[in-house]
């Protein structure tokens, strides 16, 4: 008996000595928020709780132009993280830097991973892709630009709502009968550039820059200042002279007024929808974006938004094996699924998109599915995407130059000019730093 019980303390004591094997841990910086930030989480846990080798933390380093410079100096300093989500601007500024990232596709097959291009959406899938068909980066919340309209706001104006404005001229008829009957923000829209010029470009199949939009090279120039885009940017002041489009803003300051009741139709991320559903005290449909429809093969596709994973470099070996793992998991049908569900990104995958179709999901929400039907059309090399150098300093100049034309400072034909002619210099600086 006290032998048994002297073996049994010994073997406490050993247990309680043993070495514990320690979780690897994956370091993921991200810059999600609110309800966003928890889907991240969740993601993390998810995760986490289906493996014990790995152990991914997920931290919120600020917005997207903060993490990408936080990102640096900690690559810089030698304690960057794993993964680092990067918005779809910073696409050709990290394909750039040189030594500082490790291809998604190789950090999936050196891990026995197989990547399969088909079982994804081509248009977002090959944004993230090289030409070689190297997956560079994880395409994780990934969305396009819709038409959020007011149902009820519809209704007080006569106009059927369940008949949303298909085109640009019928968006206008509708914005003033909105502002007949006493609306006072008709249409508004959020991420102005990249709704009516980047995703215009692509839904008209018409060029927003050289180079088949920077996808050829860092040779690329602006082409937004096509008679084209000069007339829908010129539509559009002749609106805000009118009153029936509102500006609210950079970025997605005008996603309030919409949630708010306050503006009846506003262009916007189909990440919007999550947000809506949760705040908005009214009926509201999804519609596609608009389009000109004298434009010939008009509508072709909108574009990708929202952001990718990069893998940093200089991490161990049995390290990548983790972010390898985890992005195995993100792939997964049910969690892919999940997550469009949740937050309105799009379905990575065609296995996700089908799954949520056969959950009767978009029978129950109507018009969920507006974002994927637009991204899952055939691209042409006018309509895969836009990938420049230095595109977020970009953006910042177009969103200077239609703020001139809302304001009536600037034509139309003015503001594009300008900002065409500003936006290449910072090409033309980009492209001589990355000569060679």
């Amino acid at each position: 008996m006290k032998f048994g019980k002297t073996f049994a303390l010994a073997t406490l004591a050993a247990a309680l000595h043993a070495p514990v094997l320690a979780q690897t841990e994956i370091h993921w910086w991200h810059s999600m928020t609110a309800g966003l930030n928890d889907w991240v989480v969740d993601l993390a846990n998810g995760f986490n709780a289906s493996q014990k080798d790995y152990k991914v933390i997920p931290t919120y380093k600020g917005s997207y132009d903060e993490s990408m410079t936080a990102s640096i100096a900690a690559f810089r300093a030698g304690n960057a993280p794993h993964i680092l989500q990067v918005y779809e601007v910073g696409t050709a500024t990290m394909m750039a830097a040189k030594g500082a990232v490790v291809p998604v596709g190789k950090v999936m097959a050196d891990a026995g991973h197989k990547f399969d291009p088909t079982a994804y959406i081509s248009a977002v899938v090959g944004y993230y892709t090289a030409p070689n068909g190297q997956m560079l980066s994880f395409p994780l919340n990934s969305s396009t630009t819709v038409l959020n309209y007011n149902k009820d706001l519809f209704k007080k104006a006569g106009l059927d709502p369940e008949k949303p404005p298909r085109t640009w001229p019928e968006l206008a008829l509708a914005a003033a009968k909105l502002k007949t009957a006493g609306v006072a923000c008709p249409f508004t829209t959020s991420w102005q550039g990249w709704t009516q010029l980047e995703s215009f470009s692509t839904w008209h199949n018409t060029l927003f820059a050289t180079q088949n939009n920077g996808f050829g090279g860092t040779k690329a120039r602006l082409a937004f200042n096509s008679p084209l885009h000069v007339r829908h940017i010129e539509n559009l002041g002749n609106m805000a002279k009118q009153g029936l489009f509102q500006y609210r803003g950079r970025g997605n300051k005008a996603d309030a007024a919409f949630y708010s009741g306050e503006c009846a139709m506003a262009t916007a991320s189909s990440s919007t929808y999550a947000s809506i559903k949760k705040n908005a005290q009214f009926a509201f449909g999804i519609a596609p974006l608009p389009y000109y429809p004298d434009v010939p093969g008009a509508p072709q596709n909108t574009i990708i938004g929202g952001a990718s994973l990069w893998v940093m470099s200089g991490k161990p070996a049995a390290d990548y094996k983790g972010v390898a793992a985890f992005f195995n998991y993100l792939t997964n049908p049910e969690v892919q699924a999940k997550s469009h569900q949740r937050t309105g990104y799009l379905p990575v995958t065609l296995a996700s998109f089908e799954l949520t179709e056969k959950s009767g999901f978009y029978k129950q929400n109507p018009g969920t599915d507006t974002a994927v039907n637009q991204m899952i059309r055939k691209t042409t090399d006018k309509s895969r995407g836009v990938r420049l150098g230095n595109f977020n300093q970009i953006r910042a100049i177009m969103d200077e130059e239609l703020e001139q034309v809302w304001a009536g400072k600037k034509t139309a034909q003015e503001a594009l000019d300008g900002a065409v002619k500003r936006g290449n210099e910072q090409l033309e600086r980009f492209e001589r730093a990355n000569r060679g």
